[in-house]
This record gives structure tokens, sequence and C-alpha cells, in this order.
């Protein structure tokens, strides 16, 4: 085989194999003679439209109807659109870039003739590939010989026109495009448009190169082996191992089986079977869907006819492009798996135990329950004022006088009423456990909320939980100084119980009776009065004792409405952390929770029934 030749010229004398297989054989296209030079210009002429094996729509004919598959196929590549958007801001362009790739050969495809099955035919080196394609298009259009390597550039033979947007798609130039010689064999292969590869282990780069872009590009693939190098591992792990999941698009052939003696090419054939199980390409056998496998010598032209007529209902089928593309799906939606799916996740959700002890930390960073306990006794200081002894609250107010102003001063002024107008500032150590605690309750719910995530969304949320933790320990410092210090020391006195009243009277009954008595008694010791000692001793003694008693009795009372008022005041502030950590954590954290479950039900939809598009080859 000799290598095909650049030309740089318009004219087609390099590829009129027709016009040069008919001289060759001494005929002409209708008496059998040489073609005059009359019949060569009006063969070119009526030829040079479809030099390229195209007509003059370029190759883009209105699309027909859609099948079912197409239809299937199209929610598929929309949903995959929507899923490459959602992740642009969380997963990096090269995750991404076979996904687009996929869309966007996906797109050019079906812009194209929906007519065409543009069928590649790769191998190795010496395998036979350009002596196949000779033998399918019936004329001697791909040069063969000896010298390796022989095809240097992709060459097209195209059944019927409209093809050229589809050759250009190929990168496959004018010069290279060819026609098959009519004869009723070839009806068969109308809409086909056969490609001939270089060779896949050239050891020129650029032959290589060729053959990886035209095959990401082609609706079938047919590879020829030879007995010699059907195991050859640069095939099996480069090329079909990768497109197992094209199964259906893919055709195997033994080729050289005139060179195995009996039974020879069975047993080749039946270890070919095994190395494309192992590679995981599913085997079209027993009316299952999947590659073909079959044995044939280019050479002698035995098992050629078998190939065409498969090659032709595959054709007819008109689903070539469709397969391909859903595999193509398929392969992108396996790659991206590990980024959507997450193994043993129940759900993209915060829990609602996760939820309430982010609460309960924050509401101990803000010390919440220490402010409940601080209001608790605020109200029952005031239950004291109301019902305690005037001795009893007259020394109180003198030890008040006397308190430094400090945190212990600030205890003291509260512990009697006052209300203090200068306020320490915590000391550091407390700020530092309260950040600690705000970052703690932070991180706790982000690993709580990622649990089993894929990794680039749990990243996510990360850090949309510590962007959103930035400033709460400062808004938690903000509730603490205003709504904190508000119930510890209250602007305004707690509300009374109906009962203070009668508390109030009776504790004033007391005190008069104190100083009732007392005042009998001097009168008695100046002489004012008839010394009479125990009546006024006893009146004395019941309101020194009944006074306490009352104070007692009150605080027994107090007990019930102080614990609620001091839950009242630690769940006001509670509520409050929670909110603010609910705005500036969970809810920016539960956002990002549904971005997630958004690009799984795409993702879902793009990995569902990938199988289920493939028809099954009679």
């Amino acid at each position: 085989m000799t290598a095909l030749t650049d030309r740089t010229d318009d004219r087609w004398d390099d590829g009129f194999i027709a016009r040069s297989r008919h001289r060759a054989v001494g005929q002409g296209p209708e008496n059998g003679g040489e073609l005059g030079d009359e019949g060569d210009d009006a063969l070119v002429r009526a030829l040079s439209g479809t030099v390229s094996g195209a007509g003059d729509d370029g190759g883009k004919v209105p699309a027909p109807p859609l099948s079912p598959e197409g239809q299937a196929l199209r929610t598929r590549l929309d949903a995959l659109r929507q899923l490459v958007g959602l992740s642009r801001t969380r997963l990096d362009g090269k995750t991404l870039a076979e996904a687009g790739r996929v869309l966007d050969e996906a797109a050019a495809r079906r812009g194209l003739s929906p007519q065409h099955t543009v069928v590649a035919i790769a191998g190795a080196t010496g395998s036979g590939k350009s002596t196949l394609f000779n033998s399918l298009a019936g004329v001697q259009i791909s040069e063969t010989g000896l010298r390796r390597p022989t095809t240097a550039a992709p060459i097209a033979c195209s059944w019927s026109d409209g093809a050229a947007g589809l050759l250009d798609r190929l990168e496959i130039p004018g010069r290279l495009r060819r026609r098959p010689r009519e004869t009723s064999e070839a009806g068969a292969l109308r809409g086909m448009v056969l490609v001939d590869l270089p060779d896949l282990d050239s050891a020129v780069g650029a032959h290589r190169d060729h053959v990886d872009r035209v095959l990401a590009l082609v609706d079938a693939v047919v590879w020829v082996v030879d007995p010699e190098k059907y195991a050859d591992a640069v095939l099996h792990e480069r090329y079909l191992r990768p497109l197992a999941g094209h199964a259906e698009i893919t055709f195997v052939v033994l080729n050289q089986v005139d060179r195995l003696p009996g039974e020879a090419a069975d047993l080749v054939l039946d270890d070919l079977r095994r190395l494309l199980d192992e590679d995981g390409i599913a085997l079209g056998e027993h009316d299952e869907p999947g590659a073909t496998v079959l044995g044939l010598s280019a050479l002698t032209g035995e098992g050629v006819g078998e190939l065409r007529e498969l090659l032709g209902q595959f054709t007819q089928e008109k689903g070539a492009a469709t397969r391909r593309i859903s595999a193509d799906v398929d392969r992108a939606a396996l790659r991206l798996r590990p980024l959507y799916v997450a193994e043993g996740h129940s759900g993209p959700e915060i829990g609602e135990t996760a939820r309430a002890e982010f609460e309960d930390r924050l509401a101990e960073a803000v010390g919440a329950y220490a402010a409940g306990l601080a209001a608790e006794r605020a109200w029952r200081r005031n239950a004291g004022k109301a019902c305690g002894t005037p001795w009893l609250r007259l020394w109180r107010w003198y030890e008040g006088r006397r308190a430094p102003r400090t945190l212990a001063g600030l205890a003291a002024l509260a512990a009697i009423g006052g209300r203090g107008s200068v306020v320490e500032q915590a000391p550091v150590e407390e700020e530092v456990t309260a950040r600690q605690r705000v970052e703690q309750a932070v991180r706790v719910v982000a690993d709580e909320a990622v649990a089993g995530l894929p990794e680039p969304w749990a990243q996510a949320v990360r850090e949309t939980a510590v962007r959103g933790a930035e400033g709460l320990p400062e808004a938690l410092d903000d509730l603490a100084v205003t709504l904190g210090a508000a119930v510890a020391v209250p602007a305004v006195r707690p509300p009374r119980p109906t009962w203070w009243p009668a508390a109030v009277l009776g504790q004033a009954a007391m005190t008069l009776l104190q100083i009732y008595g007392g005042l009998w008694l001097v009168g008695q010791i100046v002489g004012v009065l008839e010394p009479k000692l125990m009546p006024p001793v006893l009146l004395m003694v019941a309101g020194i004792i009944g006074g306490p008693l009352v104070e007692w009795a009150c605080s027994i009372a107090a007990r019930g409405p102080a614990r609620r008022y001091g839950q009242d005041a630690e769940r006001r502030l509670r509520q409050a952390a929670a909110g603010c950590g609910r705005a500036r954590v969970l809810e920016p954290v539960a956002a990002e929770l549904l971005r997630y479950r958004e690009v799984r039900e795409q993702y879902a939809a793009v990995a569902a029934g990938g199988s289920k598009l493939s028809t099954t080859r009679q």
C-alpha cells in the first residue's frame, strides 16, 4: 500500500477512481469501452457537485420528527446542559470539560444530516483496513501496499448526496472524498458515509491524532483486527476498553481468516470475544444489543457480503447518531457520578437534631441560661423589695452604697435593686471561649450537613458555613450586651402578681405592730402609761416574727412566677441567638444543599434510562 498524496490543486485527477478503474479493466460506463474525452468531461461535470459527497444543501437538511429515542435523548441533553450550568460555580472547568464537549458535539451532529450514518474503519498496521474499505466500496479508493504506514489521512466514501456538512465536521478535504461505483449492492448502503482511518498504532503522531479526532465524531466504528494482532494491548487498553459503553455502534471484524487453517478461525473468534468481554464490551448475540463480531477476508471476499448487509441494515435504521450521542452521555454521566451522587446519604438537609444542637451551642455562647437565671433572681429581688421588712431593706440599701463599682459591685447593686450605669467588659478569656463555642457550633453543623455528600459540594457547604460565621460572634456579642443585659438588670421592673398588695399590706401590718408595741413600751418606761409589760412585748414580738414569716411565705410563693419569668427571658435570648444563627449560617447552608438537590435531580435525569435509548439490531 502506498501513501495518499496531499495535493494543493483543485483538480480531481488524483481521486477519480471510477474513471481510472473503468480504464484499467477496459470498460465504459455504458458500452464496456473506455471513456472518450467528451465522456470524461461530461462525467466530471456530472459528478462535480458530488465530489465532496454532498449536494447543494451543504449537508444540512430539515430534521424529521424525533423518534421516542430521540426525544428521550433530547431530555437528557437538556438536563446535562442545566447540570453544567448549575455546577460551573462549584466545579472546575476541567471537570466539566467532558460534559461540555458532549453537548457541543451533540449539538453539532444534530444540526447535520440525520439521513446519513458515518462509519469509520479503524485498526492497527497491516490489519487490512484499506482493503476492506475498497471491498465495501466496490472500487479502488484507498491505496494499498506493503509500505507501512499506508493511509496518511482519513479518506471518505459517501453512497449518497448531502453528507458535505458531516465530512466538513470530520475535517476531510474535498480531494479525499469519493463516491463508490454504482452497483446493485451499493443501493443497500445508501445513506452511509464510510471513513478509512490511518493506523491507530502508527509511528507518526499526526496519524494517531487523526484517529483520535475522527473516532470522537463518527456515528459507528468498524474495528479491523488480524489473527496476529487481535489481542494488541494498544487496541484494547486505549480504544476498546474506554469505549465499552459504545457497544451497539461497534463492529469488530477479524480479517484475513483465509490465512487460518481448519477451525482455527473459530478458535480465534472465540478468544476475541473473550477479550472483548473482559474489556466490558457487550456482545450482540442471541438478538441482544451489543457489538457485532464476525470473521471475514477482505482479500478473497469471504464474509464481506455479510458485513455489507449488516452495515446496510444498520444504516437504514438511522439510529446510529442517537445511539452514539446517548453512549457519550452515558460515559460523561459515569465520570460525573462521584461528583453528584452521595453514597449512603439519606438526603441533602440539616436534621432537626443538628439544628437543635446548633441552637443550643449558640445559646450557650450568648449566655442564655445565665441570663435566665439573672432574670429569675431579678424577679425574686423585686418580690423581696415589696415583701421584705423595712429594716432589712434599709440594711441592703446601706450595703449597696458601700459596694465597689466592679462586677461584684454590679451584682450587689442588682441584689438590692440598684441600677448601675458602669458595666465592665467581659474578661478576654470569656470572649475567646464564646468565640470558640460559636466556631465549634458552625463546624459541627456543617459536618453534619455534608455527611456523605460528594467532596465538591461538601466543600461548598463548608465554605458557605464559614462565610456565614465570620460575623456571627460579633452579632451574638451585641445580643448579649443589649438583650442579655436588659434581662439581667431590667430597666423596667418585672410584672407583679396579684397577691403582692396583700403581702405588702401584711408586711405593713407587722411593721405597725412593732412600732405600736415599741411606743407603748416607751410610754411605760417614761411613766406616761400604766406599766403593763406583757402586752407591748407581745405586740413587738408578733411584729418581729410576723414580718420575716410574711417575707418567707412570699419568697415561697414567688418561686414559680420567678422561674417562669427567667425561663421566658432565657427563651427570648435563645430565640434571638437562634434567629441570628439561622440567618447567617443555617439558611445559606440550606440554600447550598437545595442547589445540590437540584443538580442531583438533573444528574438523575442525565443518567436515567441511558441503556433504554438504544434500539436492538435484529
